[in-house]
Order: structure tokens, then C-alpha cells, then sequence
């Protein structure tokens, strides 16, 4: 549902905005693509915002079926962030990425 606007946020350089798991959440897009059980996903470094796991800033693998009001703000992405790697293990296919 999301990849268009997360795929826009990437070519455009800049941050998603968006509520996952019930938090807030700035993110940097790095990978969308299909998983390997089907799903829309994407990988993303988490600038700022809540986190189920109590890590508010690092490395998410985000279901996009999951994410809600995912809009591009006028924050300029840092990406690619360290460790990042093209076409990583957890997407059967890539829409877009760095």
C-alpha cells in the first residue's frame, strides 16, 4: 500500500514519516520489496520516534501493510546509512532501493 510513497521518499532523498506498532516513527528507506512469505516490506534506518523494542533509532524491517499515513517530510535523508547492503536476504524481489 505504502511502496509508492516510500519509493518516493528514497529517489527524492528525504525522511517517511509514519505510525507503526502504535509509535510515531521517522525512517530513512533503504530497500522496498516483496519478502520472502509475499509481504510488502521495507528496510529502513529509524531516525527518531517509539519502538516496541525500546530502540528508537537503528536498523527496521517494516511491513508496509502494517504502516499507517506513511507521508515524505522535508527532513533530507542520510542514507545510505553504515551496514547497509543491496539486495538483502529477507526480500525475494526489490521495487526500489539505493
Amino acid at each position: 500500500m505504502w511502496a509508492a510513497n516510500a519509493c518516493t521518499a528514497l529517489r527524492n532523498g528525504k525522511c517517511l514519516e509514519l505510525r507503526y506498532d502504535g509509535f510515531s516513527r521517522v525512517v530513512e528507506v533503504h530497500t522496498v520489496g516483496i519478502s520472502t512469505a509475499g509481504h510488502q516490506i521495507m528496510s529502513v534506518w529509524q531516525v527518531r520516534g517509539g519502538s516496541n523494542s525500546g530502540e528508537r533509532q537503528g536498523w527496521k524491517l517494516m511491513r508496509l501493510d502494517e504502516a499507517l499515513g506513511a507521508v515524505e517530510i522535508d527532513e533530507k535523508s542520510q542514507a545510505p546509512r553504515s551496514g547497509y547492503k543491496r539486495n538483502p536476504k529477507p526480500f525475494r524481489s526489490v521495487i526500489c532501493q539505493i
